[in-house]
């Protein structure tokens, strides 16, 4: 028999969504006449644009015509049509400057921050923000980083609390780290860092030799004005600072799958003996080796949301979900619970009441009120007594969720 993966016993349980959905099926199969209402998973609801529609129609016609079909995408980095775009929307707008071999295009920034770290040698100290999106975390446990499991962390890996008491602002380690793991607006506390706050963790990766990994996933969702939607906006950023960005809450391509990584080419690690490496021709290296590419198809799709007609309908479906966070964020309120987020990002953090274990929370609210959420504790150690939902819902579904949460008993 062949020898296994050991790490891969450290992982604890199920993958929290998973779990999730474990337990809505074993209640739908015990319960079948339930009406369920799902703000747990950031699944969404709203149709793709339809100028990504109407891209994606054109782009299959062109697959069906010898002259115009498309084989593998370019390698490495994807077509240059989407990368430009790209670069002119969401870089140059805001004062970025990048080249057109420092953008990534793949499936998911799911899949590009859990691979990633297979970059960096397992001894790489690493720090993640806690309440922290898993697969931040369990990707690290696969690679044998972050130690043994003991009461509700790994003993390898420096947390990073983000609690009320401080904010939601993680503080700088204490000791030096080499990989560091933010995601801003956050998933899951809804909550964002300020560009000062921001400068301070560059000016520490800069002066540790440390990498950020920043995932601005939901940067769309973004309206203060004091925060920014790109790390690229700190000076500095493009000597430390990996970031990830996906269409599938901008644009609706959860089920599409499209993303892309900028790896720019001044962010450097080190080899055993002290030689300095590119992490963008290393990237470029794990690319190409284990990834064929995002089909031209899908390129067309997301390159249509950079149009007049498709930046207006993706400004409208995160209109229609932040609609929805404003709806939940009132009702919580309104009796008394609690809550964080739900402003620049499409998820709401609550304290769960009278202390509630946060399982003990989510099944009161599923056998209760038909309602499923996400349990904070599944995020990490910080995450025990806080409960997320999200946004991502029907408009009707939500006022009805709502309705049903003033109706829940919440007393000792």
């Amino acid at each position: 028999m062949a020898g296994i993966n050991e790490n891969y016993l450290k992982l604890q349980g199920s993958y929290l969504f998973a779990e999730v959905k474990k337990r809505r099926i074993r209640y739908m199969e015990q319960n079948p006449d339930a009406r369920l209402i799902s703000l747990g998973i950031g699944d969404v609801t709203r149709p793709l644009p339809a100028a990504s529609i109407a891209a994606m129609h054109l782009a299959l016609d062109e697959m069906a015509d010898e002259k115009t079909f498309k084989g593998y995408a370019p390698d490495g980095y994807g077509y240059s049509f989407l990368i430009n775009k790209i670069i002119e929307f969401d870089y140059n707008a805001r004062g970025v400057s990048l080249d057109e071999d420092e953008v990534f295009i793949s499936d998911g920034a799911k899949s590009d921050t859990a691979n990633f770290q297979e970059i960096f040698e397992t001894g790489c100290r690493v720090a993640m923000t806690d309440p922290v999106y898993p697969v931040y975390i369990d990707s690290n446990v696969m690679a044998g980083r972050t130690g043994s499991y003991n009461d509700g962390g790994y003993s390898g890996v420096t947390y990073l609390p983000c609690t009320a008491e401080n904010g939601f602002t993680p503080e700088l380690p204490e000791g030096k780290v080499d990989l560091i793991y933010l995601c801003f607006p956050n998933n899951p506390t809804g909550m964002t860092l300020s560009k000062k706050e921001l400068e301070k963790w560059v000016d520490y990766a800069r002066k540790n030799k440390a990498v950020i990994l920043f995932d601005s996933a939901y940067k769309a969702y973004i309206s203060e004005p004091d925060v920014v939607h790109s790390i690229y906006e700190i000076e500095g950023a493009k000597e430390c600072a990996v970031e990830f960005r996906s269409y599938s809450k901008t644009a609706g391509f959860t089920g599409v799958r499209c993303s892309y990584a900028v790896v720019p080419k001044g962010v450097m690690g080190l080899t055993a003996a002290g030689k300095s490496v590119s992490l963008n021709d290393l990237w470029f290296r794990r690319q190409t080796t284990k990834y064929n590419g995002t089909s031209y198809i899908i390129h067309c799709g997301a390159a249509a949301i950079y149009t007049d007609e498709g930046r207006r309908q993706v400004r409208e479906m995160v209109g229609y979900y932040m609609e929805n966070a404003s709806i939940i964020l009132q009702g919580l309120k309104d009796i008394g619970i609690k809550t964080f987020g739900g402003v620049n990002a499409p998820y709401i953090w609550l304290k769960t009441p009278n202390d509630i274990d946060s399982w003990t929370f989510f099944d009161k609210l599923l056998n209760e009120a038909n309602i499923v959420g996400t349990p904070g504790s599944g995020f990490g150690p910080s995450g025990r007594g806080y409960f997320r939902l999200t946004a991502f819902g029907k408009k009707e579904n939500t006022i009805e969720a709502v309705k049903r949460l003033k109706n829940l008993s919440l007393k000792p």
